[in-house]
């Protein structure tokens, strides 16, 4: 540690009570240039200097909040969520190869996710849930796609919304049923609930800042891009016609309908929607498998 530099410490993050005051204190931390990142990565990697990996860690801290804040609604205390992504991040930084190109954020983000992600699903109890890969993405996309659907009833869904999620996502129309039920047991949890006894402050309020969160914008931005990489490459995986299928019905602004695909390849609606099913699960698979060779995904 150079002359005059301050010894940097990870604020401890004691249960919801004391949540408030943590979330003070992490927008303290300052949000690195990309070259201060590059620099604290490499000592790290070359040297294993406890205290650049601290300095890359408190950096994120916000990120990691701003993830959990997406997560809240599993009904999970949010200093659970928080503690779990940190130590995500954490593994993510360890990891971390800077001379990739790509900023901390865009590389942590995926082991803050994931590492979240393991512990709903541990507390959602999948014993009787189900842990397959399918069931897995179910979980995790019927609420966003409930809301886009805009199926916000603590009810059944309509016939038409399970039809469209169960096909969307690749999975039988009874499985979306029976994952919905689960769901809707386990309650919700809104974003504006009260953080005080005296009712003041919601949970999103304490993350709210005038300045852009320079860390979120890039990793958002870096991630969208390669995404879009990714998607590109994947799409070699799949035959002409797979890719075609794919493309009119899922990444167009006006999809085409399976009436219309089917007179073009004189198939019957059915087998176009089959073939629209195997080729997203192919192109998810190829993503995955893209992803981990490349290090954006854990193995």
């Amino acid at each position: 540690m150079s002359e005059g530099s301050k010894k940097v410490s990870v604020p401890a993050l004691g249960g919801e009570a004391s949540l408030n005051r943590y979330l003070s204190e992490i927008r303290k931390f300052p949000v690195l240039t990309a070259e201060q990142e590059y620099m604290l990565a490499k000592r790290f990697q070359e040297h294993q200097d406890p205290e650049a990996a601290a300095q890359l860690v408190t950096s994120h801290l916000r990120l990691v909040a701003k993830i959990a804040m997406g997560y809240r609604g599993y009904g999970l205390p949010v200093s659970e969520l928080i503690s779990e992504g940190n130590i995500g991040l954490m593994q993510g930084v360890k990891k971390f190869e800077p001379d990739r190109g790509f900023r901390l954020a865009t590389y942590a983000m995926w082991w803050i996710k994931a590492s979240m992600q393991e512990f709903i699903l541990r507390s959602w109890s999948l014993v009787k849930m189900g842990t397959t890969a399918a069931q897995k993405k179910l979980f995790f996309n019927l609420r966003r796609m409930k809301k886009n659907l805009e199926a916000f009833e603590d009810s059944d869904l309509h016939p038409d919304d399970v039809k469209k999620i169960a096909t969307d996502l690749g999975v039988p129309e009874q499985e979306v049923i029976n994952m919905n039920r689960r769901m809707m047991m386990g309650g919700d949890a809104s974003l504006n609930v009260s953080m005080r006894e005296d009712g003041e402050g919601s949970w999103q309020d304490w993350l709210t800042d005038d300045r852009p969160l320079q860390d979120e914008t890039v990793a958002d931005a870096e991630e969208a891009s390669y995404r879009h990489q990714l998607l590109v490459e994947a799409m070699d995986s799949l035959n002409e016609r797979e890719r075609h299928i794919l493309t009119d019905r899922r990444l167009v602004d006006d999809p085409k309908t399976l009436e219309e695909l089917s007179q073009v390849y004189s198939v019957s609606r059915e087998r176009v929607r089959q073939i629209e099913v195997r080729a997203f699960e192919k192109l998810q698979k190829a993503i995955q498998r893209i992803a981990v060779e490349r290090k954006l995904l854990p193995a």
